[in-house]
């Protein structure tokens, strides 16, 4: 008899079933696992080896031929051992075919039979669904990742021997659950209170969040360009349930956490030396990279000129369909990258070019040069670009300045308009800024006086397409937080102030 145990394999952001079939026959007794397993799955018979005496379970002195089934789909990671390991016991008569089968089994195995933690919990969760198997049997670390996804009975395995004394129905696992329930958060380290001045700039950060657009802000150095990004952070309100699932997900996958559940956006912020590879995933064994570590979050660039070029026109993609789509000898695979990008950076390369109390030391050319470090096609896929200025000495212990509270008043007209969003899009994870253009004509309504402007100012500043639908989008989220049902005039026109261009 070959004894056949059901799992699954991570393929990219989404999971495939896998039958782990073993045939036990006389000869020289060893183990040998076939159907294109990485090194940690060639490495698992030394684990299972050890794993089953230790449970107090017999390994049998016979040849075991393993096949990790389809053989053509490449397999990684050590979640097979626990799989691998009943299908031996199946395989020796230690465990009969229909005690294992209906349910998926997945887990990495240590030298004593206890489970570790493994990667990819929720995506072996998802397809364990979708293949309509009802039971999954995970280690018990897991256990609150996989319980994210309903839909199916989640079982959390402490070890090997507690997991077949179950399936004996010697001694049944008692029902574990976690609480889903976000916990209170801390307070933000950074918030907009603990700015000093700099009011455009709050208010842009405002517009920003609330329909999730796209920031750039150049200033000279000690004008607070990355302390405002930073409280960008700060003023984005709690992830809703499918959120925090997705998010969690990918940091799973990408092995930044093992257990718990992520409960705030993410916030990446890679040096600039940082290769393109890194930033966008990939890799000989690919994984999530930055853009797709910041869904549902943000990716700050700090210093944007700084970054290679390469890896700045290797945004472009994600920054436009919110994924990022990898081909590998391997195949074709997809990450999800809906992120809000917050750039800064210096007017020129000494970085005081514009500012009245430094004088530039760079020349026309060499402000030219810099400056065109970020090339046209990206400056159009962002929506707001702002030239701030420091803040004045005298200012920073005005006591009204220091007195104002603005941050949770801002938060819960972000929160507002939020839900404003979700009603008008009937979802939510559409925002404003991921509108198509052919959904800004259907759905957004301008004024006929916010019209004119608008034609009025595409012509004299020769918008392109993209910026001139970035625009409307823009208006409306100011429509949204003044809570005008229609983009009016006065709307475009603070649009269009946000939308200013590196200085020159």
């Amino acid at each position: 008899m070959v004894a056949k145990i059901a799992s699954i394999a991570l393929s990219g952001f989404d999971g495939a079933l896998i039958e782990v079939e073993t045939d036990m026959k006389q000869g020289l007794p060893g183990i040998q696992i076939v159907g294109m397993g990485n090194k940690a799955i060639d490495e698992a018979r030394e684990r299972v080896r050890s794993a089953i005496p230790h449970s107090l379970l017999q390994f049998p002195p016979r040849k075991f031929t393993i096949n990790l089934a389809p053989a053509e789909l490449p397999k990684d990671g050590s979640h097979f051992d626990l799989p691998i390991a009943l299908s031996l016991l199946v395989a020796s008569g230690q465990l009969k075919q229909t005690e294992v089968d209906g349910a998926i089994f997945a887990g990495e195995l240590a030298l004593d039979g206890n489970l570790r933690p493994i990667r990819g919990a929720i995506t072996i969760a998802e397809a364990t669904l979708y293949h309509g198997v009802a039971q999954l049997f995970i280690p018990l670390a897991n256990l609150s990742q996989a319980q994210l996804i309903e839909g199916i009975e989640v079982i959390g395995v402490a070890n090997l021997k507690e997991l077949y004394l179950h399936l004996k129905g010697e001694r049944l696992i008692q029902a574990r659950s976690t609480s889903r329930l976000t916990p209170v958060g801390t307070p933000p380290a950074i918030t907009i209170d603990d700015i000093h001045g700099q009011a455009t700039a709050k208010r842009a950060l405002q517009i920003a969040v609330a329909g999730r657009h796209n920031i750039l802000l150049c200033g000279p150095p000690g004008a607070g360009k990355t302390m405002l990004a930073k409280a960008l952070h700060s003023l984005l309100p709690p992830l809703t349930v499918n959120e925090m699932l997705e998010v969690t997900k990918i940091h799973s996958l990408a092995r930044e956490i093992d257990t718990g559940i992520v409960h705030d956006h993410p916030f990446r912020s890679p040096h600039h030396t940082t290769s393109a590879s890194t930033i966008i995933g990939g890799g000989a064994r690919p994984r999530p990279g930055e853009v797709s570590l910041a869904h549902h979050g943000v990716l700050f660039l700090d210093e944007l000129p700084e970054f290679p070029r390469s890896t700045l026109e290797a945004l472009r993609q994600p920054l436009e369909d919110h994924q990022v789509s990898l081909a590998r000898l391997s195949g074709h695979i997809t990450y999800p990258a809906n992120f809000m990008l917050v750039a800064t950076m210096n007017p020129c390369q000494c970085g005081y070019y514009g500012d009245p109390t430094h004088e530039c030391m760079c020349s026309a050319s060499q402000i030219m040069t810099y400056q065109k470090r970020i090339s046209g096609p990206l400056l159009d896929r962002i929506d707001l670009i702002l030239n701030i200025s420091k803040v004045k000495p005298e200012t920073l212990f005005y006591t009204k300045t220091l007195h104002q509270k603005q941050h949770f008043e801002v938060l819960n007209s972000i929160m507002e308009v939020h839900n404003v969003q979700h009603k008008r899009y009937n979802s939510s994870i559409i925002y404003n800024a991921s509108l198509s253009s052919n959904e800004v004509t259907k759905r957004l309504t301008l004024s006929p006086e916010a019209q004119s402007l608008l034609i009025t100012a595409a012509d004299r500043l020769g918008l392109t397409t993209r910026s001139y639908f970035k625009l409307i989008k823009v208006a409306q989220t100011i429509a949204d937080l003044a809570a005008e049902p229609i983009i009016q005039a006065d709307h475009i026109a603070e649009a269009l102030q946000l939308r200013g261009t590196l200085p020159t």
